[in-house]
C-alpha cells in the first residue's frame, strides 16, 4: 500500500464497521501486528516513551523525534499509520495545526489530539480553547492531498474528573462540530459507560479496550475503532521485569520457554 493510500484507507475504516488498532512502540512490533492481521497501526507515546527510559504523559517527546519515530514505523509497515500525537506539542491552534503537517510528511495516515496539556497535572484546556485546537487540526489536515483523520480526545476520565462521563460528553459533541472525524474519550471500564458516550456523543468512536471488553462487545455497541494504547508495550516490560528478578532472585531461567523461536520472528520481519 503505497503511502498517498494509506490516508483514504484509513479513513474508509473508520466509516463502518469495526477495527482493532495495535499500538507499536517500534518498527518490530509494528510489523509483527500487520503479520497477525491488523488493519492499522497506532504508535502509543507511552510505549515509546518507556522505549527511551523516560516517563509518560509529562512532555517527554518532542515533536521532532515523534516525527522521526512516526517515519521508521511508517517504513516497517504496509498498512495505515495513527499517530498518538499527545496534546499536539503546543498549547495554541497553530503549533496543533503544524503538528498534524510534520505527521502527514512523515507518513501518517491520521493522529489523535488530546485536550490534556503536556506539562500534566489534573486540569484540561478550557472546553472552547480544545475545540479551537480540533478544529486547526482539521483545517490541516483538509489542507492535504490525502485524507488524514483526526481523533479528538477528552482526557476527563483519566486525569480524575469527578463528572467525567457528562464532561466527556460535553466535550466529544463539541469537538465533532469542531469538525473531529472520530472521538475518543480513554479510561471507561465497563460497557454501560462506553453505550451511554456512544448513544450521547453521536459520531465514529475509538474505545480503548480495558476492563475485560472483548471485540464482539464493543462491535455490538456500535464502536467504530478499538485501540489498546500502550498495554501491550506494558505486558512486554512486565515479562522482562519477570524475567530480570527470576534471574536475580532465583537464579532461574524459566523465563526462556516464553520465547518466540527466532526463526518465527524473521519470518514476520520479512
Amino acid at each position: 500500500m503505497s503511502r498517498q493510500s494509506r490516508g483514504r484507507r484509513l479513513a474508509e475504516l473508520h466509516r463502518d464497521g469495526t477495527f482493532l488498532l495495535g499500538n507499536a512502540w517500534d518498527a518490530g512490533t509494528a510489523r509483527i501486528l500487520q503479520s497477525a492481521g491488523f488493519p492499522a497501526i497506532g504508535t502509543t507515546s507511552s510505549g515509546y516513551a518507556f522505549s527511551l527510559a523516560r516517563r509518560d504523559y509529562v512532555g517527554a517527546l518532542a515533536r521532532d523525534e515523534v516525527a522521526r519515530h512516526v517515519e521508521r514505523l511508517v517504513d516497517a509497515i504496509d498498512v495505515p499509520l495513527s499517530v498518538d500525537a499527545e496534546d499536539g506539542y503546543g498549547g495554541g491552534p497553530e503549533a496543533v495545526a503544524e503538528t498534524i503537517l510534520v505527521m502527514a510528511q512523515a507518513g501518517a495516515a491520521g493522529a489523535s489530539i488530546e485536550d490534556h496539556p503536556q506539562e500534566g497535572g489534573a486540569s484540561l484546556y478550557p472546553l472552547e480553547e480544545a475545540a479551537e485546537r480540533v478544529e486547526a487540526a482539521c483545517e490541516a489536515a483538509a489542507s492535504l492531498d490525502d485524507p488524514f483523520t483526526i481523533v479528538a480526545r477528552a482526557e476527563c476520565f483519566l486525569v480524575g474528573f469527578e463528572d467525567a462521563l457528562a464532561q466527556s460528553i460535553q466535550r466529544l459533541n463539541r469537538y465533532r462540530v469542531a469538525g473531529a472525524h472520530c472521538l475518543y474519550a480513554p479510561g471507561p471500564t465497563d460497557l454501560d459507560t462506553v453505550q451511554t458516550i456512544l448513544r450521547e456523543a453521536p459520531g465514529a468512536h475509538n474505545v480503548l479496550s480495558r476492563g475485560g471488553m472483548t471485540v464482539a462487545q464493543l462491535k455490538e455497541l456500535g464502536v467504530r475503532r478499538i485501540s489498546i494504547g500502550g498495554s501491550l508495550a506494558r505486558a512486554a516490560y512486565g515479562t522482562v521485569v519477570r524475567a530480570a528478578r527470576e534471574m536475580v532472585e532465583q537464579g532461574t531461567f524459566e523465563f526462556q520457554k516464553l520465547g518466540v523461536p527466532p526463526s518465527e520472528l524473521e519470518d514476520r520481519f520479512e
